[in-house]
């Protein structure tokens, strides 16, 4: 039984997690790892280097999209391509546990299906949306 009354909390923790970790994520790419070095690392597994860019980049609109509650589902589901290729190109190989040398595939797997779940719950409660959504209600009555 879900409930009613918590789900709605439960969806805003799951999204702005969510949204912070996208949003680390990215930060480490830049600041630690570097825009260039993230370029290189692409290459070494096979991937064009400028697509690191499009990772970050995309990274931190969809992290700030998740953490406000901006079309977050949208979001979601966008960001999924990009854990699927951790998955594919960085991880798969290392084996299951991310604690395995260069990181296995379960983190990735697991951030991607917490995605998914918030793509079938929803924003929650304080989300830019709802809070314009009510908005629109409000001024109409």
């Amino acid at each position: 039984m879900i409930d009613k009354d918590l789900a709605p909390y439960a969806a805003l923790l799951l999204r702005v997690t969510l949204g912070f970790l996208f949003l680390a994520h990215a930060a480490t790419k830049i600041l630690v790892i570097t825009p260039e070095g993230t370029a290189l690392f692409f290459i070494s597994i096979g991937l064009p280097g400028p697509l690191a860019y499009v990772v970050i980049t995309a990274e931190i609109i969809g992290g700030i999209a998740l953490v406000l509650g901006y079309h977050s589902r949208i979001a979601a589901m966008a960001l999924l391509p990009i854990l699927f290729g951790a998955i594919l190109f960085a991880h798969g190989a290392n084996g299951w546990l991310f604690s395995n040398p260069h990181g296995g595939w379960e983190y990735p797997a697991f951030w991607a299906t917490a995605l998914v779940v918030h793509a079938m719950t929803g924003e929650g409660v304080f989300s830019i949306r709802s809070c314009k959504l009510k908005f629109s209600l409000n001024r109409a009555s």
